[in-house]
Parts: C-alpha cells; sequence; structure tokens
C-alpha cells in the first residue's frame, strides 16, 4: 500500500468514524471522555489544528460543524442533557487518575 492509499484509507475510516458518532447522539462526550480520553470536541480541535498545519483557514467553530454535522449550539440543544452526578464523579476520578 502507498501513502496515497493509507491516507484514502485513513481519511474514509474518519469520515466514517464521524458518521457513526453523528447518527449516536446519545454517545455523550462527557462518557466519550470518561472512557476513551477523546470526544467530539477533541476531534474538532485535532482537525482544526491538522488545517491550521496545512495553512487552511477552518477555525475551532467550523471544524465543529464538520464533526457534530451542525452547528454545536444546535446539537447542544437538542441531544446533550446536562451531566449526571455519577458522570461528573467518574470524570473527576479520570481527571485524579492522569495526574497520579
Amino acid at each position: 500500500m502507498d501513502l496515497t492509499q493509507q491516507t484514502e484509507l485513513e481519511a474514509a475510516a474518519f469520515r466514517r468514524l464521524l458518521a457513526h458518532l453523528q447518527q449516536h447522539p446519545e454517545a455523550q462526550n462527557i462518557d466519550l471522555m470518561i472512557l476513551a480520553d477523546f470526544c467530539r470536541n477533541c476531534l474538532a480541535k485535532w482537525y482544526a489544528a491538522a488545517a491550521q498545519e496545512r495553512d487552511l483557514d477552518v477555525g475551532y467553530e467550523q471544524a465543529r460543524e464538520v464533526v457534530y454535522g451542525m452547528l454545536y449550539s444546535e446539537w447542544k440543544e437538542k441531544f446533550q442533557p446536562d451531566a449526571t452526578p455519577e458522570q461528573l464523579a467518574a470524570y473527576e476520578l479520570k481527571l485524579q487518575q492522569k495526574k497520579d
């Protein structure tokens, strides 16, 4: 496999990941952070950083729209409930474990 083919496969896998996350809004960002240490916002930050490295004008909000498939504010209103006390406790524990 050459570099172009590898890049095409990675891009296809990334598009599939985005589509999967867009089809499963019940997978909340806080749960993703607890389980995998990244979330949709992390993906958007990585996307925007990759654009910046290539001198492309893609800001964080535009990157979030790519990742969420809509404006972040719209997604948040439609799909993001307040974090439960259990989620917040698990996230705090994760943060403490990272410090140790």
